[in-house]
């Protein structure tokens, strides 16, 4: 399993804007470039749903409803991943997951908490 770090959540406006980070782990320097990983969120009483998702061929995915206001990127050097969040609204109040398959092996951060109040 590999551990993976998310940072950048809190509390928020709505319309605000926050950046969240996945931190992967140095064993995986070599691979990160290749490496696909993805953003999941998954509010109260709702079942995990991909939010954004980047390959490693640069083709990125977003989910319909926060098309033009996320954005998933990469830094191969920092070996981290972000997902910019812009005009924020209540209802992207979820606990947020970073996601990569590893050698077969679905692989999940603790989750990070983001909060938008109205």
């Amino acid at each position: 399993q590999l551990r993976l770090v998310e940072s950048g959540g809190g509390l928020v406006q709505a319309g605000g804007s926050l950046r969240l980070s996945c931190r992967f782990p140095t064993t995986i320097l070599s691979t990160f470039n290749g490496m696909d990983m993805a953003w999941y969120r998954q509010a109260p009483g709702k079942e995990r749903e991909l939010v954004a998702a980047r390959a490693s061929g640069r083709d990125t995915n977003y989910a319909e409803d926060i098309k033009d206001r996320f954005t998933i990127s990469k830094d191969n050097t920092k070996r981290t991943m972000y997902l910019q969040m812009n005009s924020l609204k209540p209802e992207d109040t979820a606990v947020y997951y970073c996601n990569t398959d590893y050698y077969g092996q679905t692989n999940w951060g603790r989750g990070i908490q983001v909060t938008v109040s109205s």
